[in-house]
């Protein structure tokens, strides 16, 4: 089986699915967070190398209730600490991206411990995070870095500067939750990605539902325009 090098998922319906099951957001997203180790566990059997999550759009960031964003924070916060040692017994750097700075200082200093303490060199994953994240403004960023350097406005150039530079762009990416759109993420990147939609809510997605998209993708004949 042909297997992709970079997946990138939209973990949409955490929300929903706590009022679903639980009638309480706030369930959902802890289901939802904690549905993560599952899938890192199986694409670290398949050795496929590089995942990208989108966590938090700028959108959530600036228009969700203040009051859900930090009970999402300390759940957040709450997985990175408890999940440092798996993280570094099985070799995942984690890279967060997005608009950083505008996070609280606990926030920053926690993101910064954590992948100052694992390892980009010799991993079996890079976990990037995409958090407060828009894709328009990273490309925006991509301009202003080359205007500053003073470099060519090309395509080669705003592929080194873009947020997921050493992971490439991804082959697949994937929504769950029965929206079908991208939301802001990865613009750039996903021109050529193969688009897979699910139905089931982030916390119900499992690594067999994954394991079916890749199915599907290798029925694919990607010409990319040839």
């Amino acid at each position: 089986m042909k297997l992709p090098n970079h997946i990138a998922i939209i973990m949409d319906g955490n929300g929903r699915w706590g009022v679903k099951k639980h009638n309480n957001r706030l369930i959902g997203h802890h289901y939802g967070i904690r549905n993560i180790k599952h899938i890192i566990a199986f694409l670290i059997k398949k050795k496929i190398s590089h995942l990208t999550l989108y966590a938090l759009s700028n959108d959530n960031f600036k228009k969700r209730n203040k009051k859900e964003l930090n009970n999402i924070f300390s759940l957040f916060h709450k997985y990175l600490k408890e999940n440092i040692s798996f993280f570094k017994k099985n070799k995942i750097f984690l890279n967060f991206f997005g608009k950083i700075k505008e996070l609280d200082q606990k926030t920053l200093n926690l993101i910064k411990h954590t992948s100052e303490t694992t390892l980009l060199k010799n991993n079996n994953l890079v976990l990037n995070i995409a958090l407060n994240y828009s894709s328009k403004e990273e490309i925006i960023n991509c301009f202003k870095i080359l205007k500053k350097k003073k470099l060519n406005f090309n395509k080669n150039n705003i592929d080194k500067y873009l947020f997921t530079s050493f992971s490439g762009d991804p082959d697949i990416v994937i929504r769950t939750g029965g929206y079908k759109r991208l939301s802001d993420f990865l613009l750039w990147q996903s021109s050529y990605s193969e688009l897979f939609f699910s139905k089931k809510l982030w916390p119900d997605f499992k690594a067999n539902d994954l394991y079916n998209i890749i199915k599907k993708f290798n029925l694919v004949r990607r010409n990319y325009g040839s």
